[in-house]
């Protein structure tokens, strides 16, 4: 035997064989720990007699072994019930441990008397179920775990394993609740641990034995068929029936009805003689539970019991529930249908949405209401008429019995829910949900609007390219032509929401074409764009008339077709004359320029009449889901809803993180009217070349970091005793200056732009030297992005003092000369063009560039991303490398890092912008801000 700690139980090797000693009083019982070898046990041990195999019999023989109090040994045998190297008895001593802790556990105890009228709990009712795992334990049981005889004189008797391991069970269940504390709470019987003798109390304990574990339990067959067999003396029907029925507990095989074995049939005759006594006794049990089986006690036969429909509705809830725990089970019948179901159905107007006529044209409103369904299979308007004038729980439909929640009677007796209008409905059919009394029910679109909901949702194939497109497309791009022509088709709007340079304008054109209408589409653009797609159209589409609306001398007069171009500018200001025209398409590109609902450009433009709206845009969310909501309800109007119930609905939960099936509804509602392609998709990523991007960290000039830390100190001191929107302002305040220091102190300074001397006075433009020089010694070009028109003009002036050729385009810059410039730069005339980051990071095809430069952070990491795509894009043939300048241990360090983990949330069309920072505590904010010295 191996050997063993010395002095506690818990120094008892698993390797020993345990065995059960019963006693008079169940919790007296112990647990012998003994070595079938016969090696002595190197703790404090006693004699135990045993019968061990001797030769070709059996022979009582003393060996060593510990015995253990109930108490202490059933943390040692529950686990050696997983332990390899535990004896086989020990394991199933442990299993039977482990099987009487779950009854107690489940309240499975039932008081009791000894045979010497003692007090004593026993574990019961048992289930079958538990009977079963009983008796697998006790089959299992090796001998040496039942090796101690029983006493008396006579032959040598082993006890059964069966009757050891239920005399075992019985003793935990009146172990376990004898706590110090029982007596106090209790009284003495049944918690004391001393033997309480209860000589008046024989009587009771037998009625509690008898029908539980020791003979029978009942359960009750509901038979709805019965309904009208029965009468309360004034003529009123009856809901059904309760029969009750007895099974054996020693045979689960065995189950009659209780008028068999009163009337003594022979199927009832292997229940034995207390079969009938038990049975009544455990109906009197289950009517403490639940009262309506008082009737039941009083027959003399109770085998019946006639249900009103208040009883039915009681046993269809809670009742059932109660008799379950005091082991009486409730059967229903068989062909009892509980897949009656209600959903809020939608159904559209004849003619809507599939031959052509516009979703939105007709004037229609669409029927909502309640459908029920019986397995799936609608109800006529007669079935939910019988189950509105239904008032039972069960009713009779399609030869079937039906359970029948309240709710669902109540949603047949109210079916109409209203009339919906189009974009309402659309919506509850794309998400699949409705709000009904302020509760979010199931939606289900039937007929043309199914229809509609399923082409929205289905995949597409690539369109065909139309006549007279002199380009060949790409896969991706005649997917979204094909998209395009769906959305307009049907009358809804879309957002085409690729990332930039994957040739939005050329899909566009191929759609004007493809939908050959005679009236003009117009396209409302940036004024740097106008000359793009004046080109674009003339290259792709000759022969199309194109009309720039845009300066004083701009004219409507004689448009016919084709193409009207303008800015948003213009078309704020000659919104009256453009509402007068009729317009096929109107296409807003850059649509972020319009991601403020209540701005006056925004407003202008929902005034244009148009068959199809399209919106065009890389971003279409830069800070917050509102934008989202902004440029859907231009493309759809309505379908989001009013802003205000969007915000609360979906925005909130989505930007907060809190909801993730708040952002699979929005997911839903918004995919089939946004199409959102992005570079790094499988289908794009091989028609583009490598760019690889590179944090390039610059140090402080000496003048830098003693501006940066005065500026850090002085405005603390204020924000720390400011408050509110003044606290708020400071803060933004203090971010702009430190940028502007770490791109250079004049900028900081407002100094005038010098040509002499500045490299030396930043880091980031003495690095910037560095980078052009090794462009310009590859004969490549390069963009240098700045988010300040003074710092872009002061890099402007240091490489014009080197005689570097470079040009400068900002916001002031003006149309004709932005042509120009993007000329130049694409021919290799001029092979560096500085450019602020709002006026020029839209747009703009400048693939001649092989590098881009970021000369500071901007705060939002999809601003930088369109600011790339400048040169990023489709026609890009050279590898592009993006450098981005970021100053050591400064806050622009701090927000590269911030903006990584934003990028996330980026993709998943979030963003916060700067205004997030105003909110962080002055310690998160001194930490931000806060110089930290470099190596």
């Amino acid at each position: 035997m191996n050997g063993t700690a010395a002095g506690t139980p818990d120094g008892v090797s698993p390797r020993l064989a345990a065995v059960y000693l019963p006693a008079d009083l169940p919790r007296q019982g112990r647990v012998a720990f003994w070595d079938p070898d016969g090696d002595p046990l190197p703790v404090a041990t006693e004699d135990l007699t045993v019968v061990r195999r001797h030769g070709a019999g059996v022979r009582r023989r003393q060996v060593p072994a510990l015995t253990l109090p109930l108490g202490e040994a059933l943390p040692l045998l529950v686990r050696a019930r997983h332990d390899p190297a535990a004896h086989p008895a020990t394991a199933c001593w442990g299993a039977a441990a482990h099987h009487a802790l779950r009854l107690a556990a489940r309240g499975r105890l039932l008081p009791g008397l000894t045979p010497a009228g003692h007090d004593a709990w026993r574990a019961g009712p048992l289930e079958p179920a538990d009977i079963a795992h009983l008796r697998a334990v006790a089959a299992a049981l090796p001998a040496e775990g039942h090796a101690v005889p029983l006493p008396g004189p006579g032959p040598l008797r082993l006890p059964q394993p069966e009757a050891l391991v239920r005399s075992f069970l019985d003793a935990v269940a009146d172990t376990l609740p004898r706590t110090p504390a029982a007596p106090h709470t209790s009284g003495r019987p049944f918690a004391a641990a001393g033997a309480q003798r209860l000589p008046d109390a024989r009587e009771w304990a037998a009625e509690v034995a008898a029908g539980m574990d020791a003979g029978v339990r009942v359960s009750l067959r509901l038979d709805l068929s019965a309904h009208d067999l029965f009468d309360d003396g004034e003529g009123a029907h009856r809901a059904g029936a309760a029969i009750v029925q007895v099974h054996s507990l020693a045979d689960p095989t065995l189950m009659t009805d209780a008028a068999a074995l009163w009337a003594g049939r022979s199927d009832a005759g292997a229940f034995g003689p207390r079969a009938r006594v038990d049975a009544a006794l455990a109906v009197r049990r289950a009517a403490r539970v639940w009262p309506p089986l008082d009737r039941l006690a009083e027959q003399d036969v109770p085998d019946v019991l006639a249900l009103s429909d208040e009883e039915l509705g009681d046993l269809l809830g809670v009742a059932a529930t109660r008799l379950a725990a005091a082991g009486v089970a409730v059967h229903w019948p068989r062909d009892l249908a509980h897949d009656l179901t209600a959903a809020a159905v939608i159904r559209s107007a004849p003619g809507s949405a599939t031959d052509g006529t516009g979703f939105f044209e007709g004037e229609d409103l669409l029927r909502f209401r309640w459908q029920l369904a019986l397995g799936g299979d609608p109800l006529s308007d007669a079935e939910m008429d019988a189950l509105a004038e239904a008032h039972r729980p069960v009713v009779r439909l399609r030869d079937r019995w039906v359970l029948v929640d309240p709710a669902l009677v109540r949603k047949a007796r109210k079916r109409e829910l209203g009339l919906l209008d189009p974009v309402d409905a659309l919506s509850a059919a794309l998400t699949g949900e409705a709000e009904v009394d302020g509760e979010s029910v199931p939606a289900v679109p039937v007929g043309l609007l199914a229809d509609l909901r399923d082409r929205l949702t289905a995949g597409l194939r690539p369109a065909e390219p139309p006549a007279g497109l002199h380009a060949t497309l790409r896969d991706y791009q005649l997917r979204g032509l094909a998209w395009l022509d769906l959305m307009t088709s049907l009358g809804l709007g879309g957002c085409l929401a690729d990332d930039m340079g994957l040739g939005k304008t050329i899909t566009v054109i191929a759609l004007h074409l493809k939908r050959a209408r005679t009236e003009p589409t117009l396209v409302v653009c940036p004024a740097s764009l106008l000359g793009n797609w004046q080109r674009e159209i003339s290259r792709f589409a000759p022969g199309v008339p194109v009309r720039r609306f845009h300066g004083s001398d701009r004219t409507l007069d004689g448009v016919d077709g084709g193409f009207v171009l303008t800015t948003y500018g213009t078309m704020r200001a000659a919104a009256d004359g453009l509402a007068d025209r009729s317009w096929g398409m109107v296409v807003a590109d850059e649509a972020q320029h319009v991601k403020n609902p209540y701005s006056a450009t925004a407003k202008a433009l929902r005034t244009l009449p148009t068959r199809a709206r399209v919106a065009l845009t890389g971003t279409p969310v830069e800070n917050n889901l509102s934008e989202l909501w902004a440029l859907l309800d231009w493309t759809t109007p309505g379908l989001l809803g009013p802003l205000k119930s969007f915000r609360a609905r979906h925005a909130r939960a989505v930007e907060n993180g809190e909801d993730q099936e708040a952002v699979a509804r929005l997911a839903r509602l918004v995919r089939p009217f946004l199409l959102r392609r992005k570079k790094s998709d499988p289908g794009i990523v091989p028609e583009l070349p490598p760019k690889t991007e590179t944090d390039h960290p610059v140090p402080l000039t000496r003048e830098q970091a003693a501006l940066y830390e005065a500026v850090v100190r002085e405005s603390m001191l204020a924000i720390e005793t400011a408050q509110g929107i003044a606290r708020r302002g400071l803060v933004l305040k203090l971010l702009g200056a430190l940028k502007q220091i770490c791109d250079h102190p004049a900028l900081y300074l407002k100094e005038e732009p010098r040509a002499d001397g500045q490299a030396a006075r930043s880091g980031k433009l003495a690095l910037l030297d560095e980078l052009v020089d090794t462009v310009l010694a590859e004969d490549g070009s390069v963009l240098v992005f700045t988010q300040y028109v003074g710092m872009a003009r002061m890099i402007t002036a240091h490489l014009r003092d080197r005689a570097v050729p470079v040009d400068l385009l900002h916001g002031g810059t003006p149309v004709p000369e932005r042509e120009h410039m993007v000329d130049r730069f694409q021919s290799g005339a001029v092979p560096v063009l500085v450019l602020s980051l709002k006026a020029a990071g839209t747009g703009l095809n400048l693939t001649r560039a092989g590098h881009v430069v970021h000369f500071d952070r901007w705060w939002n990491p999809a601003v930088e991303e369109q600011a790339t795509d400048r040169a990023y894009r489709i026609g890009q043939t050279q590898p592009v490398q993006v450098h981005r300048l970021v100053t050591e241990g400064t806050v622009e360090d701090r927000i590269a890092e911030m903006l990584e983990a934003k990028r996330a949330l980026a993709d998943a069309i979030l963003g916060s912008g700067e205004s997030a920072l105003t909110e962080l505590t002055d310690r998160e904010l001194s930490d931000l801000v806060s110089l930290r010295r470099t190596a």
